[in-house]
């Protein structure tokens, strides 16, 4: 279904005759404005409920039948914010980020001339604050536009923000400086005509919290990338048994179609004919693939690795294991909220008491007798003061140093809200396959019932090098030349056949053979038991070898998961693989509880029922079937070796696949919080110790600034210090383990 800019659907968790109807909003810069559209649409008659997903744009709003929806959108336009169509949301994006990109690269252009100028005596010369008035203005008043525009937006909803501080801040205090200079050049004899201008001090609030913005739109722009490249991974077309190609748009419920080995298969079906490997690992996350045959059910978009199959189409559209993993994707991304910035939470109050103390200020000296320009020197140095400079800095500053240094060490950060998701995790959950493990199969080990046979080993991997399946592959790679093979045959799900140096060679499963040696079984069986595959190969009909097959635990993992139990945190591992193999990846790596057998959708359910007991989650993956759980963990971490789809639906991204790196990015991510505190804490407190003493005239505005600028560059230092953290992988107290281990070894 094609969604439009408003989409009514029926709301079964909903009163009876409940719609909800999905709006997509354009302009929202921070956690506050979500909350401004949630506080005033659930006010209207009608509304059940009312949800703002900031990261995607998106409100979901539950309704009466009979609610307008005109009259919801007009409640979003009021609040400053404009209602876009589904298509143009990713453009208005796009389109956000490049205006507040060149609003910033304006503003810092002039302001840092602007800053020199008032800094530095020796750069000064007769009318430069009229170089000042001509470089802060466009800064204040074009590229501050935007905190103008919902300053007095919010004021129309009896609110206050950061936006109404930075707005009040930087007008006033070019206002303030205009007037000293106009009255300066007439020669006016009042204490105002000789006073300071601060036409900089406006100029660089605009620019610092410019830089904030401009980096939280960075990190939220893409956000829809995770749905848009799961709606994209279904095969285009289907061949149907008379050999027509149809779009897979117009495949319907009941239809056949072929797929040929290579070939994506079109949409949720059961075989009907044939018998084919199917690499199910986008939705399983295992390596080995599915053998399938006639009345077993295959899933849309998994591929035939080898075999021909007829399907017949069971589920279509929205219906199919796709587009649900897609839907969970992005329920979850919208259920998770928002966490709202310090800053904002302190201003919610800050703002408003500083007005009014500003407003008491001007008041009591007038009625205490002094001149009114003593009054409003006052009164101007309390709204100085209490400029959001060092509270402008502490966040977006502190990111960028503590981005920057993750960035060095392989580690991502995608925005600053989920510094402080990372505060109360209490648990880490870790997918198996290409987490904890290579996600690659390879062969641990030949078993012989001749020790000198040498000549099975070299046969077996030239016939599988015919194959494609990526057990054959691991086998393939155990010798280097290959000899001639005639007469390849595959079999699905049963194995391959050839003749090799003019001998029938065999390569598979235990079907294709009808004698194996006591030995030989007993061995397989000892390797079965510890989870790990085993192929036999045999001339003719008698095995003569098995190859045991198992995939790789990484040899940091032992390691990262002792750094997280030092970190506080309790370790799971969630598999979509069998009990057996779990359990045995599970005890060699140390972790407190194993889940198995878990599909995507019951991941993401997993992840809820520890979120229902009060735990707070830090998923770990790689694929796409952990992309539903990342979404909707309190944490998501995905390793960036895997999909491009659980990178974007995580939070935090560790481009190398070194499992240590999970315990450093949650370090660094608690440390960064931490310096955010820290600056937000001393911002605060500046704020709250000067402010008095502008009040009772003991600081001017000038000395005011000065103090500000201090404020600035102790936030600075102290954002500063993140570029020294190191990380658990520059401790040599965290041994790497020496040998290789395997899953199931």
């Amino acid at each position: 279904m094609n969604q439009t800019t408003m989409q009514n659907e029926p709301a079964s968790d909903a009163p009876s005759g409940a719609q909800r109807t999905r709006l997509h909003v354009d302009g929202m810069t921070c956690a506050s404005c979500a909350r401004r559209i949630e506080r005033q649409l659930g006010k209207l008659e009608g509304v059940t409920s009312a949800t703002v997903n900031f990261a995607n744009a998106r409100v979901d709003v539950r309704h009466a039948a009979d609610v307008d929806e005109t009259n919801l959108r007009d409640t979003i336009e009021r609040l400053g914010f404009s209602v876009v169509d589904a298509t143009a949301k990713d453009a208005a994006a796009e389109r956000h980020w490049q205006v507040t990109k060149r609003h910033f690269i304006v503003a810092a252009v002039l302001t840092l001339p602007a800053m020199l100028l008032s800094m530095v005596p020796a750069l000064r010369f007769g009318g430069y604050e009229w170089v000042l008035l001509a470089l802060t203005t466009p800064v204040v008043f074009w590229s501050g536009q935007s905190f103008h525009t919902k300053a007095m937006a919010g004021l129309r909803q009896g609110a206050t923000t950061m936006d109404t501080l930075v707005s009040l801040g930087s007008t006033v205090s070019w206002l303030w400086s205009l007037v000293v200079l106009v009255l300066s050049t007439q020669g006016g004899t009042s204490s105002l005509a000789s006073g300071h201008v601060y036409f900089e001090t406006g100029a660089t609030i605009v620019t610092l919290i410019l830089l904030g913005k401009l980096l939280e739109s960075r990190a939220t722009r893409r956000s829809g990338a995770a749905l848009r490249k799961l709606a994209s991974l279904g095969a285009s077309t289907a061949t149907l048994e008379d050999g027509t190609i149809l779009p897979r748009e117009d495949i319907t419920v009941g239809m056949r179609f072929v797929v040929k080995p290579g070939e994506k298969i079109a949409t949720d079906g059961r075989v009907v004919s044939g018998r084919a490997a199917v690499d199910a690992s986008m939705i399983t996350g295992e390596p080995v693939p599915v053998d399938v045959s006639v009345g077993d059910e295959v899933i849309g978009a998994t591929i035939n690795t080898d075999g021909s199959l007829v399907v017949e189409a069971s589920r279509v559209g929205a219906d199919t294991a796709l587009a649900q993993i897609r839907e969970l994707v992005e329920r979850a991304q919208g259920s998770t909220a928002q966490i709202q910035r310090l800053a904002d939470r302190i201003s919610s109050w800050f703002v408003p008491s500083s007005i009014t103390i500003a407003v008491i200020t001007f008041a009591l000296w007038l009625v205490t007798g002094h001149p009114i320009d003593r009054a409003i020197t006052a009164g101007v140095a309390v709204l100085i003061i209490a400029c959001p400079c060092a509270l402008g800095l502490a966040t977006p500053l502190a990111i960028m140093v503590g981005t920057g240094r993750g960035a060095s060490l392989g580690v991502l950060i995608k925005g600053g809200e989920i510094l402080e998701d990372t505060r109360a995790i209490d648990q880490v959950v870790l997918d198996k396959t290409g987490t904890v493990t290579e996600g690659k199969m390879s062969v641990r080990e030949v078993v012989r019932d001749d020790p000198r046979d040498e000549e099975i080993i070299r046969q077996a991997a030239s016939l599988e090098a015919k194959s494609e399946h990526p057990i054959a592959g691991a086998i393939a790679s155990l010798t280097e030349s290959h000899a001639d093979v005639d007469n390849f045959e595959s079999r699905a799900g049963i194995g391959v056949r050839g003749e090799v140096d003019g001998q029938e060679i065999r390569v598979g499963s235990k079907r294709l053979f009808r004698e194996i040696g006591r030995e030989l079984e007993a061995s397989a069986r000892e390797a079965e038991a510890t989870g790990a595959t085993v192929v036999f190969a045999g001339r003719s009909d008698v095995a003569s070898a098995a190859f045991v097959v198992s995939d790789t635990i990484k040899s940091t993992a032992p390691a990262a998961v002792r750094a997280l139990h030092e970190l506080g945190l309790v370790v799971t591992l969630l598999t979509g693989d069998n009990e057996r193999t779990a359990g045995f990846v599970g005890q060699a790596i140390g972790v407190d509880s194993v889940y198995a057998n878990v599909l995507p959708a019951d991941k993401e359910a997993k992840i809820r029922e520890l979120q229902a007991a009060h735990r707070r989650v830090a998923m770990v993956g790689d694929g796409i079937n952990d992309a539903p759980a990342l979404a909707r963990a309190d944490l998501g971490i995905a390793i960036g070796t895997g999909t491009d789809i659980a990178i974007e639906a995580s939070d935090l991204t560790i481009m190398s696949g070194d499992l240590l790196a999970v315990a450093d990015a949650i370090a660094l991510s608690r440390r960064t919080l931490s310096t955010i505190r820290g600056n937000l804490f001393w911002a605060f407190a500046y704020n709250a110790a000067a402010i008095p003493l502008a009040a009772f005239g003991i600081l001017d505005p000038m000395i005011a600034a000065g103090a500000m600028a201090m404020s600035s560059l102790f936030v600075v230092t102290n954002s500063l210090r993140l570029r020294g953290f190191e990380g658990y992988r520059a401790r040599p107290s965290i041994e790497h383990a020496t040998n290789t281990t395997r899953a199931g070894s």
